[in-house]
């Protein structure tokens, strides 16, 4: 007794010595009690009082801390309790209880006689007060009994080389406001070094410039939803959200804040611009350096400042340099021709830093002997215009003769508005020669004959010198002066002849001096003379009698041509009495009475098959209600769909994400161009879409139970057969549709089926971008993309040819995976061995009690020649019939074939095992390996009854080997009939 009293207090020095090292705790753990934090006495209860001792000591940075030990090995029935003081719980529902402690080997104990133990029982009790020194054991839940990993001999005493255990376990849910923690001893030689209580958070953070506080998750089954708040100088783009694990880890970060104007995105926060820098969006872009030309002394600019004589355009973006008007025109010549003159320049020397000069040209008369002029008045041209000019050549015509003008040219850009004593000019002065004459305004018809025309006209006003010749132009009125006619009259007359009778003519006159031609006149119409009808009697009746001729041979025409049509229309409608018009629509023919699937990706513009097949959606007739998981595009959300006079109808919301590319909007509405022409009550109902407005949304009928595996597995072994059957049949019905329109599913699987809360199941997941699996062995990637290999038919993984057919094989699997309760098709097999066993002719053996006639008819959809796979037309017709014949159910599929075994392909016949150790042996083969390595179980009887927690234990913790390694107990129990098994 004596030798084992001191043994705790030698082993604590040495492990304090030893083993001891500064605590170092994760920023996501809130610590509600650290023994080794307290430097004086701790407190807790020990009962009885001779059992736990608290003693004193020093870690190796010789800071006092505070341990218990017990070592009463030698005594039997030992019941030793500490009890810590109350644990208020915050505002946390899970706990972790973290325990270091060393532990000696009772082998290392002489003479103890089996009265030693090498574990101790961890307990606690809730309450919602501290109850103080009262202590009852009977109050207290068991949470574990602690073992070590590592206990310590007497040899380890001297060679001081102990190792501290830790163990972790969790107590939850706590619901009351506090707890205490109690440490059973039943006969152990155990020293507890230290005891650290604490819970899990999701510690402050900055994501996406959004905040999201400390968050202790309160829910111990699920995530929490934080909403966070944008940094200072930011504002939301989208809501941003994560969620909070109950591990205390952040997950899904969904939306962002973007920073202000004038800030720039810094990780965490959004800080100003410096002096010199410029931001003018908001984004989390950097500031960018003021451009030449441009200055800001203070932080947080949204834009730069001109140095002085520099400008920007009011249309000019903020990030483009100051500029300023352009210097003036360069080398200005004229060239004067009577009264008209070409004014010519070269560009200016500086134009300012901008490309868009233009030139604008200013006339002023002036007055012979005095400096006064005034801007020219009457007709002066400009050629091609006075302002706005981009070539650096204008002609001035219609100038007065002999006169002054001065002429300023300037040259201005977008910003020259903004400088005026900064703006230039070019000028020049000139003076004007001899004018040509004025129009001709006045024109007479003196005589008309049938072929030709006499005129005479009126000297124009202002002749401006003598007047050489007239120019006469003339033309039919109904050739519109393509084709015509130029004479040269000396006088004020002309006669025009050669023309034809009963004609109508335009004309234009123009005079010419020897400064050139004068003004055209306006247009004046003339007519010529009809001739002259007259015919003799005897020509007369010739005539009419011609005429009436002509009449009716033109009416026995007519009539011919009616009588004509009449019978040929009677003939075409008696042939052909029931023809219907055929429709094409954007190059697809479709016969009336026939739903044909049409591929949206044939449209030259994707967005008119959306608009073909799919109702278009205002956004405020949908609700969202919560979101219920995360899509390849964005979010997945319940709501609610309320149309005009319609009730309102729960609906599943799927929503493209901000920042979307238009290859990514394109592939996500093609699910809505699939979904909108399917019209079946096992086809997932497509009700719209929201294309006009953000976000896009795809509306469809709202399943409550979601997706049929994990419904399956949620509610195992909670059917009928025949409700089973009635879900499957389901399928096959919604699939013998597709296949009946021409649309090949290629991704059928339970994960792909919906099921609501009639139980009726409908085909979804009708895009042509998948994420498949989160396990990365879930698609075998060949050139053409990526296939789900446990559910695709050899020929569509080899050759990618995917039909119906190969739609049947993969209903097999869905067929499976029904039967087992979602169980995963093919278990811990990789890809490739599931490519090469189906390929040596490996099927999936039958779930635990299956009926034979749905197994039969999976085999018959893993027919190898995708030819002798039934059509979905003839699956319904075998499942109406089975529904019909209940009975033909009861008859089991044997569990244990001989040939295809799932476990083992190359194992032998269960009845060749002669013993429990002999079939241990084989379970190497198992998926579970070396789970049974170190386990006792001494007979048949044991095996069967282990629990799903027990396999866990031992490493087994896929459902499909747990119970196959049941079933094969089983019938190796029934083989031996011997009692107990050796192992």
């Amino acid at each position: 007794m004596g030798c084992t009293r001191f043994l705790p207090l030698l082993l604590l020095l040495i492990t304090l010595v030893c083993c001891a090292q500064p605590a170092v705790y994760p920023s996501n753990e809130v610590n509600l009690l650290d023994s080794k934090a307290s430097q004086g006495e701790l407190g807790w209860i020990s009962y009885p009082p001779h059992g736990w001792e608290e003693i004193s000591g020093v870690d190796e940075h010789y800071t006092p801390i505070r341990t218990f030990q017990v070592c009463n090995v030698m005594d039997y029935s030992q019941n030793n309790w500490l009890r810590t003081n109350w644990i208020p719980r915050k505002s946390a529902q899970k706990m972790y209880v973290e325990l270091k402690f060393t532990l000696r080997d009772c082998n290392s104990i002489p003479m103890v006689l089996g009265t030693c133990k090498e574990t101790f029982n961890l307990h606690y009790l809730e309450t919602d007060e501290d109850q103080g020194d009262k202590f009852r054991e009977h109050q207290f839940s068991k949470i574990d009994t602690i073992a070590a990993d590592e206990s310590f001999t007497q040899t380890d005493l001297g060679d001081r080389i102990l190792k501290l255990n830790t163990e972790v376990r969790e107590v939850s849910p706590i619901t009351k406001k506090g707890f205490y923690l109690a440490f059973q001893d039943v006969g152990a030689c155990v020293a507890l070094v230290s005891v650290r209580v604490y819970f899990k958070k999701c510690p402050f953070t900055v994501r996406n410039l959004a905040v999201f506080p400390d968050t202790v998750p309160m829910d111990t089954q699920s995530l929490v939803e934080v909403r966070g708040s944008c940094v200072n100088n930011s504002k939301e783009e989208e809501l941003p959200k994560m969620y909070c694990s109950t591990e205390g880890e952040w997950l899904v970060p969904i939306g962002k804040c973007l920073c202000n104007v004038g800030y720039e995105d810094r990780g965490v926060t959004c800080q100003a611009c410096r002096p010199g820098f410029y931001k003018a969006l908001s984004g989390n872009m950097k500031c960018s350096k003021c451009p030449p030309l441009s200055y800001t002394n203070q932080e947080g600019a949204v834009h730069c400042s001109c140095e002085k004589n520099y400008f920007r355009a009011e249309g000019d973006p903020v990030s483009m340099a100051c500029t300023r008007p352009p210097s003036a025109p360069r080398n200005v010549i004229s060239i004067i021709n009577e009264t008209s003159v070409i004014l010519d320049w070269s560009w200016p020397e500086d134009t300012g830093g901008r490309k868009d000069v233009t030139f604008n040209v200013l006339c002023k008369r002036c007055f012979i002997g005095s400096k006064q002029c005034e801007p020219c008045r009457g007709a002066v041209r400009f050629l091609p215009r006075a302002t706005g000019l981009t070539n650096t050549t204008v002609t001035v015509a219609d100038l007065l003769a002999h006169t002054n003008y001065t002429f300023e040219i300037e040259a201005q850009n977008s910003v020259s508005s903004l400088a005026h004593m900064l703006r230039q000019h070019a000028t020049v002065t000139i003076t004007t020669n001899q004018a040509a004459p004025s129009s001709v305004t006045v024109i007479r018809k003196d005589r008309t004959s049938r072929n030709s025309i006499s005129l005479s006209w009126l000297e124009p006003e202002s002749p401006n010198g003598i007047i050489l010749d007239y120019e006469v132009k003339y033309y039919e009125k109904q050739e519109q002066e393509t084709s015509y006619t130029i004479l040269r009259s000396k006088g004020t007359n002309v006669t025009l002849n050669g023309l034809k009778p009963d004609t109508r003519y335009l004309l234009q006159i123009r005079a010419r001096t020897a400064a050139g031609y004068g003004g055209t006149s306006r247009k004046f119409e003339f007519e010529t003379s009809p001739d002259s009808f007259s015919i003799s009697s005897e020509n007369s009746q010739v005539v009419l009698i011609a005429i009436a001729c002509a009449v009716a041979i033109i009416l026995l025409t007519i009539v011919l041509y009616i009588v004509i049509s009449r019978c040929c229309c009677g003939y075409s409608k008696s042939k052909h009495p029931d023809k219907k018009r055929l429709h094409f629509g954007n190059g697809h023919l479709r016969l009336p009475g026939i739903r044909t699937y049409v591929d949206p990706h044939t449209y030259e513009d994707p967005s008119q098959a959306v608009h073909e097949f799919a109702k278009e959606l205002d956004a405020s007739c949908i609700a969202i209600d919560k979101v219920v998981g995360a899509g390849e595009f964005g979010e997945v959300c319940s709501g609610r769909l309320k149309l005009p006079s319609k009730k309102e109808i729960g609906v599943a919301i799927k929503t493209l994400k901000a920042g979307y590319t238009e290859t990514q909007r394109r592939d996500f509405l093609s699910e809505a161009s699939i979904m909108g022409q399917f019209d079946h009550p096992n086809i997932i109902r497509l009700e719209g879409v929201v294309t006009r407005s953000k976000p896009v949304m795809i509306v469809t009928e709202y399943m409550e139970n979601g997706s049929l595996d994990s419904f399956l597995r949620k509610h195992d072994a909670q059917f009928t057969v025949i409700q089973l059957v009635g879900m499957l049949r389901g399928i096959a019905s919604g699939m013998k549709y597709l296949s009946d329109m021409g649309y090949v599913h290629r991704d059928l699987a339970a994960r792909n089926i919906l099921v609501n809360s009639n139980l009726v199941c409908k085909v979804s997941d009708f895009g042509l971008s998948r994420v498949l699996e989160d396990d990365p062995e879930a698609a075998y990637t060949t050139r053409g993309g990526k296939i789900p290999i446990r559910w695709t038919a050899p020929e569509a993984i080899a050759y990618r040819k995917f039909t119906s057919a190969s739609d049947v094989w993969s209903y097999g699997i869905v067929l499976w995976e029904v039967l087992s309760y979602g169980e995963r098709p093919y278990w811990e097999m990789s890809n490739q061995d599931v490519i090469k066993a189906v390929d040596e002719g490996y099927r999936l053996p039958p779930p635990m009690d299956c009926p034979a006639a749905l197994y039969q008819l999976m085999l018959d959809c893993w027919q190898k020649d995708r030819n002798n796979r039934p059509k979905f037309e003839q699956i319904v017709s075998i499942l109406d019939k089975l529904i019909r014949n209940p009975g033909s159910l009861k008859i089991t599929a044997s569990a244990s074939r001989p040939v295809n075994q799932l476990l083992d392909r190359n194992s032998t016949d269960i009845t060749s095992f002669s013993s429990m150790g002999h079939w241990l042996e084989s379970a190497r083969t198992l998926p579970c390996k070396e789970a049974f390595s170190g386990v006792s179980y001494s007979s048949c009887d044991t095996l069967p009854k282990t629990s799903a927690e027990e396999f866990k234990k031992v490493g087994v913790t896929i459902v499909g080997p747990q119970k196959k390694i049941v079933s094969s107990i089983k019938a190796l129990e029934t083989h031996t009939k011997n009692g107990p098994v050796p192992v």
